[in-house]
């Protein structure tokens, strides 16, 4: 005896599909469907006050700024081009980037005659360079203006002041990394190392008025940037793998990561 399409659906409630276009009910109780996902819950799943929920607390402008951001050398400060990065206290990336962190501990293998495993033996460690890709959305001409200031502040100090200038014979400046709060990244000394700065060519741009004919800025961008921790070797010969294991480098400025 062939199926019958009909006997799969027998359960529905409410309704007692046959052939043909008339449909006959059995029933006047509608059910809601969503009255069984509710279960217990009381009705339109509002909780009552003796539950003592709490709100959420998205924070509010007295609360520390945790965002990402590198600090401004004191001769960056007189600069009209990089003068919107002051209002953020130096370079920030306006959403959370991406940061890929790398520590390693360098041992050399030693290799016995007639030995079936090595001895390693340490040589050093080190952190290594840290990655930091964002991205850039810019919607009006103000926006405009800091994304320029960003890049023109990492041209600048991945540069040396050589020539006519100030400072002659100075390397490229070191900076300040700070973001995520005390323990991630506070006061940590850095250099730039590398950037790139991404210019779509299937996204509009906005015009800003930055020199004599204007900059156009694309409304959306990556800025991916590397920079080296950097320490002097009087704070290296100042470290203390005793202090750094019970956190007392976690708040004190000395940017040991």
């Amino acid at each position: 005896m062939p199926n019958n399409p009909l006997s799969s659906i027998e359960n529905l409630q409410g309704s007692n599909p046959s052939s043909g276009n008339s449909v006959s009910s059995t029933s006047n109780v509608i059910i809601d469907p969503s009255a069984r996902r509710r279960g217990n819950l009381p009705p339109g799943a509002v909780p009552t006050n003796d539950l003592n929920f709490v709100e959420a607390d998205w924070g509010s402008q007295t609360d520390l700024d945790w965002r990402v951001r590198l600090s401004m050398p004191p001769n960056f400060q007189n600069s009209s081009v990089m003068s919107p990065l002051l209002e953020t206290n130096g370079f920030m990336f306006p959403f959370t980037p991406q940061i890929t962190m790398e520590h390693t501990a360098n041992y050399n293998a030693l290799h016995p005659t007639h030995s079936n495993y090595p001895f390693p033996a340490y040589q050093n460690s080190q952190v290594s360079s840290l990655t930091m890709i964002g991205e850039f959305f810019v919607e009006n001409a103000k926006e405009a203006e800091y994304w320029v200031a960003a890049t023109h502040y990492l041209r600048s100090v991945t540069k040396m002041a050589y020539g006519a200038t100030s400072n002659q014979g100075s390397p490229p400046p070191v900076v300040k990394l700070n973001g995520y709060g005390d323990f991630v990244f506070k006061d940590v000394p850095v250099t730039v190392t590398y950037f790139t700065v991404d210019m779509p060519n299937d996204v509009d741009y906005i015009q800003c008025n930055v020199g004599e004919n204007g900059t156009w800025v694309p409304v959306r961008s990556q800025i991916n940037v590397q920079v080296q921790p950097t320490y002097s070797r009087k704070a290296v010969t100042k470290f203390s793998l005793d202090t750094f294991v019970s956190g007392g480098y976690i708040s004190s400025g000395k940017g040991f990561i």
